[in-house]
């Protein structure tokens, strides 16, 4: 392969330092995503319905409980939600995120993260290296009708510096806190996790989190946030998050600065006294700039409230609704491809695990155009690594080929600037604008896409998709 042009050398670098010495979690390939034949006297409505991705409009009651330093949190979780389908729903599946890299643990060292005392279903064993556990139902339920699970649950911070675990006094909560899985046309999705890139694919969902915690530590979290005093030494960090595709927080004793954008989101900072002020100064002013940005382009930003957390060691970025995390340096970090996450994979979902493309390449896509970098020359046919390569290949591909991954960073947005071109400028702004709006907090596809692109021109898009292997 030839030598990466600047832009994307510098992109992978903020994006995938700290990510190289990670085990990636290997698991059985799964096909891409498409949509399941229908009898022909099925109407498409009625297959729609059918085939629905389910269980939807959950809402997440949560209460925690922090120990000194942020390490160890115990309470209870009630999830209530829907059957979409018209088919019966039997069980659910609760993913176990934060077991992804210690699987079920040790004898000695369980796993991260454990639920007990499950009410409103019987529970089966753990599966999947302990990140899938099934609930069946007292009863079938239909379409349409609504129920509740709930279970106490224990999480661990594990001793290392990653999305879900530590540096030095701060945690970080990403993925820990468990989460239902989604079944539609393909079924349920038990994806392995996998430590670079992304597993998840939730629906949109409603939290509301009680996090009791020492004063001395600060909690940013998903969602809107304040707090109320709590016992002596203690305070309560209160959050409501509406539509958001999981919930994560962070705890620690970091320095914080709040600031209004012009477009009125509330973006609130947090970082360790050890991370370089020049890097904070230019994530605050870069963040604040790119959610008013990005609002503009792809439809304003529904959340009211945005958390950076920088750290000087951690490992490149990880996007969560309403927070990111940052590995800051002098140069800042990656928080304008962070917070593009916000729309691509959190507002218009997608199944991180069978399609990365379209969250990852479109959120690179946004940074290469807020920092207005030349991509005129940034990909050619011969870049390929492989005749098997493609940017749509799922995360299954991705484990196997580790070295290959860069594609979604580099090819991925590469192809939507040559899109762009091939377009139109206002003809892509257009498109891409429609298109969040058409799949707000929805799901979207590889397929979805490219009936949304070649319904905006007369030109056959066809060797478009075949040049750029978008299948």
């Amino acid at each position: 392969m030839s030598s990466l042009p600047a832009w994307q050398s510098k992109a992978l670098h903020c994006l995938l330092i700290g990510f190289v010495t990670l085990l990636v979690a290997t698991g059985t390939t799964v096909a891409d995503a498409v949509t399941a034949p229908k009898a022909e006297a099925t109407t498409q409505a009625e297959a729609r319905t059918s085939e629905a991705a389910t269980p939807d409009r959950l809402r997440y009651d949560v209460t925690l409980r922090g120990d000194a330093d942020g390490s160890h949190w115990t309470g209870r979780q009630r999830v209530t939600f829907r059957n979409a389908s018209e088919r019966p729903l039997h069980e659910v599946y609760v993913r176990l995120w934060g077991n992804g890299d210690d699987k079920c643990g040790t004898p000695g060292t369980p796993s991260p993260v454990r639920l007990s005392k499950v009410h409103g279903g019987t529970t089966g064993q753990l599966t999947v290296n302990c990140t899938a556990l099934r609930i069946t139902l007292p009863k079938p339920l239909a379409h349409g009708e609504r129920t509740a699970i709930g279970f106490d649950v224990s999480i661990t911070v594990p001793e290392r510096n990653a999305r879900f675990g530590r540096e030095g006094a701060f945690r970080f909560l990403g993925n820990a806190l468990p989460v239902l899985a989604v079944h539609d046309a393909k079924g349920w999705h038990l994806d392995p996790y996998v430590s670079t890139g992304e597993s998840f694919y939730a629906l949109a969902s409603d939290f509301r989190a009680r996090i009791d915690h020492p004063a001395a530590l600060k909690v940013p979290a998903t969602g809107r946030t304040w707090t109320s005093p709590g016992r002596p030494g203690r305070t309560v960090t209160h959050s409501v998050a509406h539509r958001v595709r999981g919930f994560a927080w962070a705890a620690g004793p970091f320095r914080t600065a709040t600031e209004t954008s012009p477009g009125g989101v509330r973006v609130k900072s947090y970082w360790a006294p050890d991370t370089p002020a020049e890097g904070v100064r230019l994530n605050r002013e870069d963040g604040v700039a790119a959610v008013d940005r990005f609002g503009k382009e792809f439809g304003r930003y529904p959340y009211g409230e945005l958390d950076l957390v920088m750290t000087k060691e951690f490992g490149g970025g990880m996007e969560y609704p309403g927070l990111v995390l940052l590995g800051t340096t002098e140069e800042g970090s990656a928080v304008v491809h962070e917070v593009a996450h916000q729309w691509w994979y959190g507002i218009v979902g997608n199944d991180e695990y069978g399609a990365p493309w379209l969250d990852e390449s479109f959120a690179q896509y946004a940074n290469a155009r807020f920092y207005d970098w030349d991509t005129s020359d940034c990909w050619a046919d011969d870049d390929w690594p492989s005749e098997s390569t493609a940017i749509t290949n799922s995360m299954a591909y991705w484990v196997e080929h580790r070295n290959e991954y860069h594609v979604v960073y580099t090819a991925g947005p590469c192809a939507l600037a040559r899109l762009e071109d091939t377009l139109g400028a206002d003809t892509m702004a257009h498109l891409l604008k429609r298109y969040a709006r058409d799949h707000w907090y929805g799901l979207s596809t590889t397929a979805d896409f490219k009936k949304a692109a070649q319904s905006v021109t007369d030109k056959d898009l066809g060797p478009f998709w075949t040049k750029y292997r978008i299948r």
